[in-house]
């Protein structure tokens, strides 16, 4: 159980192009957004969608094949972790962001 402690996995369609970062060190860094779609319909009979944004960054290898295959409006799917990162703005504000570090990826549809 413990591999099961800190999980994320979603399928969903990726909102922009990736934006791809190589590092001095030579690592490649893939950041963007993803949207996943949940519908139901509501108690008047109406059928909503409710779309969730999630930030998804990739390292290494899975960085490099989501620059050579992965572009806006892709299905994938995803399995990674949760991660918090902080930082302070320019006028001294403390910010938060919440995203998911992509250990895996599945590409889907077309």
């Amino acid at each position: 159980m413990n591999t099961l402690k800190n999980k994320v996995q979603l399928i969903g369609n990726l909102g922009n192009d990736p934006e791809i970062v190589n590092l001095e060190s030579g690592k490649t860094l893939a950041k963007f957004n993803m949207a996943t779609n949940e519908s139901y319909t509501n108690n008047k009979g109406e059928k909503i969608t409710d779309t969730q944004w999630h930030n998804i960054v990739a390292w290494g290898k899975t960085a490099q094949i989501i620059e050579k295959y992965v572009t806006k409006g892709k299905e994938i799917a995803i399995e990674g972790k949760l991660t918090t990162r902080s930082w302070e703005d320019k006028d001294g504000i403390k910010r938060y962001m919440t995203e998911v570090v992509c250990s895996e990826l599945l590409m889907l549809g077309k």
